[in-house]
């Protein structure tokens, strides 16, 4: 949405910032660009709520690559909180973003050793290593994070993913997993999941991918990325050596499967953009056949 700011108030910008902090809104160009224009300037006029702005404009100014305005941001809070442990924490990512990795780090440090039940720049710590590609440095710390903070789902998504960069995807499925304890009625946690499994391989995995797969469309039933990953599976089990019983179960779910991304991906005569998708289903389910072991 775009802003007509040369014609709001002051007063007005105020409470669209606090309008995007309520709804966790970033927002990052027309924060700063209304900061610039508008608010800076009246920023005495805050009250107790100007704290609160300088730091959204800091993370606005980190994301836009606006490191004046989050030094001079951060310098104002200094001023007011010299001992403050979070204005320390911004100074780290002010140091982060200049590529001043080891300055940052000791930064960190310092945090940590005053705070050690602050998850914050631990997990500074951790993006730090990321961004430098040190990826096996980065999960060990992650897995140390995560001894003290077991609860943290987002830091479970994040070391899942560094796993899956490493081709490790045992442990990426135990990640998920992990997050799956949390969340149980979260059909993209299954989803994923079940893309995790299928990707392993063997008939073990695909037969469990099946399940996870399943239960995503139980959850949602207009996942259609979910009914794609079933159909696979269906497939990879009906082409296996497993059980007369298991590939007539398969096959029958195949059909299903088929027939729902068929409804799903048409509206009524006219045809979408997934009609290559169902007929190359189609065409492979066409050639499908039970045979006996």
């Amino acid at each position: 949405m775009a802003y007509n700011y040369e014609q709001m108030s002051w007063s007005e910008v105020r409470d669209l910032f606090r309008k995007w902090r309520e709804d966790n809104e970033r927002k990052s160009d027309d924060i700063v660009l209304l900061w610039k224009t508008v608010l800076e300037e009246k920023a005495s006029k805050l009250g107790n709520e100007r704290h609160l702005v300088l730091e959204q404009v800091i993370i606005a100014a980190f994301d836009c690559a606006r490191l004046d305005i989050s030094e001079k941001c951060i310098r104002e809070l200094s001023q007011e909180f010299p001992g403050s442990l979070r204005v320390q924490k911004y100074k780290a990512m002010r140091l982060e973003a200049l590529g001043r990795y080891d300055e940052a780090n000791d930064v960190l440090d310092d945090i940590i050793s005053k705070d050690e039940t602050n998850a914050a720049p631990r997990k500074r710590k951790i993006a730090i290593l990321k961004a430098r590609g040190k990826t096996g440095e980065a999960i060990k710390e992650l897995c140390e994070y995560l001894k003290k903070f077991m609860s943290d789902q987002e830091a479970w998504h994040e070391l899942c993913s560094l796993y899956l960069s490493e081709n490790e995807y045992s442990k990426a499925a135990f990640c998920m997993e992990e997050v799956l304890l949390h969340n149980p009625h979260s059909h993209l946690i299954h989803q994923r999941l079940a893309e995790i499994r299928y990707t392993m391989g063997g008939l073990e995995n695909i037969e469990i991918a099946k399940s996870y797969y399943s239960q995503a469309l139980k959850l949602n039933a207009h996942n259609l990325r979910a009914l794609y990953g079933l159909y696979l599976c269906c497939n990879h089990i009906i082409n296996s050596k497993a059980s007369v019983n298991k590939r007539k179960d398969a096959q029958k779910l195949a059909s299903y499967a088929l027939a729902e991304i068929q409804a799903k991906s048409s509206v009524g005569d006219k045809k979408t953009q997934n009609d290559k998708y169902i007929g190359a289903l189609e065409n492979a389910f066409g050639n499908l056949e039970l045979k006996s072991n």
